[in-house]
């Protein structure tokens, strides 16, 4: 388990059912590092380590994290085991594998039995998961809110100096 060097308590958990799994979830931490949200990473398996998964995710919320970030490739049980066991918000990182190409990761995660939803974002997109979670941060805090509005506003700076790129291109075509 690791926490960032600003010595704050983590807010995010991060898991991952490998080190396998690390070069996806790392853009996680990457989103969090930008926003300065302390998180932790750990690598748990729903499968091989049950007993740490349930003693993590039942305690995650008296531990003072308020959003968990699982990615897991295969049968992906590991957010939905999680969503099981903590009333924290639960976002699924489905992790692309060689057979199925993430799909049966997909799958796994994003059909949970109604009562114990995981949000869900696209095959290898722990950026999105991350994005989601600030978000759900943001809520109740209005530091996280506002660097997320100006994280927006960038978004869509960049998005219009795209479209004047494209717009300089075609009139010098034209």
């Amino acid at each position: 388990m690791t926490t960032p060097s600003n010595g704050s308590s983590p807010l995010v958990g991060i898991l991952m059912g490998s080190d396998s799994d690390f070069d996806i979830m790392k853009e996680a931490a990457s989103v969090f590092d930008e926003f300065n949200i302390p998180y932790e990473v750990s690598v748990i398996s729903a499968h091989r380590t049950p007993k740490e998964l349930e003693r993590y995710a039942t305690n995650a919320k008296d531990n003072g994290l308020k959003v968990i970030i699982a990615g897991a490739g295969g049968a992906a049980h590991l957010p939905g085991v999680t969503a099981a066991l903590t009333v924290l918000p639960v976002i699924g990182v489905p992790i692309f594998s060689k057979k199925l190409n993430g799909q049966d990761s997909l799958y796994s995660i994003v059909q949970m039995p109604a009562g114990i939803p995981v949000a869900t974002v696209g095959i290898d997109n722990a950026r999105n998961g991350a994005l989601m979670a600030v978000q759900i941060l943001a809520l109740t805090d209005p530091s996280i809110m506002s660097s997320l509005e100006g994280f927006r506003t960038k978004l869509a700076e960049a998005s219009r100096m795209k479209n004047r790129k494209v717009q300089e291109k075609l009139n010098a075509i034209s």
